[in-house]
């Protein structure tokens, strides 16, 4: 595989054996039932991520995911296979995911697509992975759109819908401040519009009234600020940010800047301490609530969890070390967990259609790193894969866990 200079190639082993070869039935190839990109020993997985551009906050998944592979790999990999994972940066950019998804696809022959960060990246390859029958599983977004199983059969994602998110943060607004004047910026697509659609229908009919101003911005903008200086003068004293990580921080800054305190609400993607809060500044967050399905970690609540304790000394042993604080490690990291699960219930049967069946069979009560109470489970049906969430709220040196289980 070539990768020039504008690519960057995780390849979590290197590739050992054949796919099924053209024209020869699957069943001939060895022990079990192979579709493109699978062999008796290999597993060849296609992913992009955002390691440039400017979403590459969330690029670390993709890092993470690698990394447990190759772990993976040095214990035997799965059911005797190694697992190649293909990684390559899309740059949080529509026509470079098109570019490398059919890469994969047509050049790297990759038995599916896992993992794919952003609404607006996997929109982009919906269709086409759909039309060729290939799996594109466990996205990391929250789109209300990757439960549509009538219509795209072959996608579901791995993140809790934007939807069930902006519920539970509407009505959390609706308790604390029943009388309050809301603002709400969003980034201007179908990440920012699901997740205010998803808060006005929390809202209710008359809550939604209280949105007194609203500001978008694009995520190609520099800055955020004069949104921030807009959304205050409009009086609110409420405000719900729809960010990525890098216009998270700067609305956290900028809302401590212009000596406003607003009951300020944020989304989970912009909620990492490390990777936006550090670089906002952690006694300007104080006061932040957010709605989450992770531990976070370092958090003292979780300093004796044996799952914390494992996913701390996974990341020193992958060199990771440094990056434990960043938001997406922990999402990166339960992926791929799950991920390695669904290929050991595969078994012998690495099959498109076998992966898929797996992927909406899940059912997992309980699954490292994940908030107690938090479970995952998809259906035939359903490919929603979380139920429920909890609220948390920071305190200017960590987040503090909120009593009560929260759904929509």
């Amino acid at each position: 595989m070539t990768v020039n200079r504008r690519e960057f190639a995780i390849l979590a082993a290197t590739a050992l054996g054949s796919a099924a070869l053209p024209g020869v039935p699957a069943l001939a190839q060895g022990r079990g039932r192979y579709g493109p990109g699978a062999s008796d020993t290999e597993i060849r997985i296609g992913q992009t991520m955002p390691y440039s551009g400017p979403a590459s906050a969330y690029g670390v998944q993709g890092v993470v995911q690698a990394a447990y592979f190759r772990k993976v790999n040095e214990n035997g990999g799965v059911n005797g296979r190694k697992v190649n994972l293909i990684s390559l940066d899309d740059a949080y950019s529509p026509p470079k995911a098109v570019e490398q998804v059919r890469r994969l696809v047509e050049q790297d022959n990759v038995l599916f697509i896992y993992g794919n960060v952003g609404t607006a990246t996997n929109t982009a390859i919906h269709k086409y992975l759909n039309q060729r029958k290939i799996p594109q599983i466990l996205i990391s977004t929250g789109a209300s759109k990757w439960n549509d199983l009538k219509n795209y059969p072959w996608t579901m994602s791995f993140y809790p819908s934007y939807d069930m998110e902006a519920h539970i943060l509407a009505r959390y607004i609706l308790t604390e401040k029943p009388d309050a004047k809301i603002a709400v910026l969003y980034q201007n697509d179908d990440f920012g519009r699901d997740y205010l659609n998803g808060f006005r229908h929390g809202l209710g009919e008359k809550g939604v009234k209280q949105i007194i101003a609203e500001a978008t911005y694009e995520v190609t903008d520099p800055t955020i600020d004069s949104q921030i200086v807009r959304l205050k003068s409009s009086g609110a004293d409420a405000m719900f940010t729809i960010t990525t990580p890098k216009f998270g921080a700067q609305a956290i800054r900028k809302i401590y800047e212009l000596d406003w305190k607003p009951l300020h609400v944020i989304v989970s993607v912009s909620a990492s301490i490390g990777g936006v809060l550090r670089q906002a500044g952690l006694e300007k967050a104080r006061g932040l609530v957010t709605a989450v399905a992770y531990k976070t970690p370092y958090d003292p609540l979780w300093n004796d969890a044996p799952d914390m304790k494992e996913f701390l000394a996974f990341m020193e042993q992958a060199g990771l070390k440094e990056r434990v604080t960043e938001g997406s490690t922990v999402i990166g990291y339960i992926s791929a967990v799950l991920l390695h699960r669904l290929l050991q219930r595969a078994g012998d049967d690495l099959t498109r259609e076998n992966i898929m069946k797996m992927a909406l069979s899940i059912d997992e009560p309980s699954l490292p790193m994940l908030l107690p109470g938090v479970t995952v489970k998809t259906t035939p049906d359903n490919a929603d894969a979380f139920r429920n969430l909890r609220l948390q709220k920071f305190n200017g040196e960590s987040w503090v866990l909120q009593e009560e289980l929260s759904s929509r």
